[in-house]
């Protein structure tokens, strides 16, 4: 894999917290506004949060004031960029659970040979939107997440960095979470780093996929627009996070339903009980327990769903993903909810709002039925990801998010 070093714009330390901002996919615009403070990223990556009502997000005067925000917040000191070019460490604490990741530019030509590798399909209209902001920012704004291989000695250089660093940046959001990052200032280390991942065959797209493709699309962009072209451009790098694969932490994309297809719960029950042992938990919230078990929700009580042995094909790599098998068995055979991303009829959360949000939903009558699923595992996204297939979708739910504002990657 071919990474560089680069001279990151980012905020001081002493207002880095009031900088970095939650991803630009994860609030809407009413919560952006709600959120963001004087100094935060969010007037950057959701502009339409400075005007009053709040525009279309994919209006001219809103790409506007993202370009005029990012060029205040630089004359004003809020964003500087680095004197040298460096390797970066974020570290991310979630629960008492850390992970490290290598910030570094990835190369627009590994993900267009396949050499970065994704499960997920990406929607044109979304690329299209997140190339308007790379563009016009000459900038890629927000990092990528991505996953590779552990490497030893690699762990062993970001160990030493961390114990014998003092950090850049160290503080506590409001949910939580901590985020910590330290900048690599020597020269040998970061060129070691670089031939380090010379050696390592694949990255994997953990999440940005969109943000990926349009960062790699703007690179593909500026090269046909320059004659002189020689592929050591800044161009030809986008912004990322690597991550370890041991250590990421994936947990439960879970679904709600509408309706039973016209079914009382006790007939849907019975359908289900053709491919399912089925256990009643009553009222007390049953969280699954290992693969091709699932929690249900309905009418009042939770069971336990496990899938009968000869449903499921294990040595498929999507076959074994139980959103595969709930979707063959329930959603296709049973409710005929048709094309999961079109369908109105059902809804996907995160696990990090707990099953006790599937409850409520369901008890408010917004939904009839709410399906826990047991999460995927790194290696099955890797497997899935060598194997050139995609992910069904609403699959994976990366937690803790990677924070936006901490470091900036220009692109000239």
């Amino acid at each position: 894999m071919k990474i560089k070093p680069f001279a990151g714009v980012r905020p001081p330390r002493e207002i880095a917290h009031d900088v970095a901002s939650r991803p630009y996919d994860v609030l809407n615009s009413v919560e952006a506004k709600a959120e963001a403070t004087e100094k935060s990223l969010l007037h950057i990556i959701k502009p339409e949060i400075d005007f009053d009502p709040i525009a279309d997000e994919h209006s001219e005067p809103v790409y506007n004031k993202a370009v005029e925000n990012f060029k205040l917040w630089q004359e004003r000191g809020w964003l500087i960029q680095d004197n040298a070019e460096m390797y970066y460490i974020y570290a991310q604490t979630m629960n008492g659970r850390t992970q490290y990741g290598l910030v570094a530019a990835a190369n627009v030509d590994d993900y267009m040979t396949g050499k970065i590798k994704k499960h997920e399909l990406t929607r044109r209209d979304k690329e299209d939107d997140r190339m308007i902001h790379v563009r016009i920012q000459d900038a890629n704004i927000e990092p990528v997440f991505f996953a590779y291989p552990d490497v030893e000695e690699m762990n062993n250089i970001v160990e030493n960095i961390v114990k014998n660093t003092e950090p850049e940046y160290d503080f506590v959001t409001p949910d939580g979470f901590g985020h910590t990052f330290w900048a690599i200032r020597d020269d040998a280390t970061n060129a070691r780093i670089t031939e380090i991942f010379k050696s390592i065959p694949a990255l994997y797209v953990a999440d940005g996929h969109h943000r990926t493709a349009a960062a790699a699309r703007v690179g593909a962009e500026k090269r046909a627009q320059n004659p002189n072209h020689t592929g050591d451009e800044e161009y030809n790098f986008f912004l990322a996070v690597i991550f370890p694969e041991s250590q990421l932490n994936i947990i439960d994309y879970n679904r709600l339903v509408t309706d039973l297809n016209g079914l009382t719960p006790t007939e849907f029950l019975s359908a289900l009980s053709q491919s399912f042992d089925i256990t009643d938990h009553g009222t007390e919230i049953y969280k699954p327990n290992a693969l091709h078990n699932f929690g249900m929700y309905l009418d009042g009580k939770w069971y336990s769903l496990t899938a009968k042995p000869g449903t499921y094909n294990d040595n498929d790599p999507i076959g074994v993903l139980d959103v595969t098998v709930l979707s063959n068995l329930v959603f296709d055979k049973i409710l005929n909810l048709g094309d999961l991303r079109t369908s109105k009829r059902i809804d996907f959360v995160g696990g990090i709002r707990g099953l006790g949000e599937l409850q409520k939903r369901v008890d408010s009558g917004e939904m009839v039925a709410a399906f826990a699923l047991y999460p995927v595992t790194m290696r099955q996204i890797i497997d899935i990801a060598d194997s050139g297939n995609i992910m069904p979708p609403k699959t994976t739910w990366f937690e803790p998010k990677l924070r936006s504002g901490l470091v900036i990657h220009k692109l000239s």
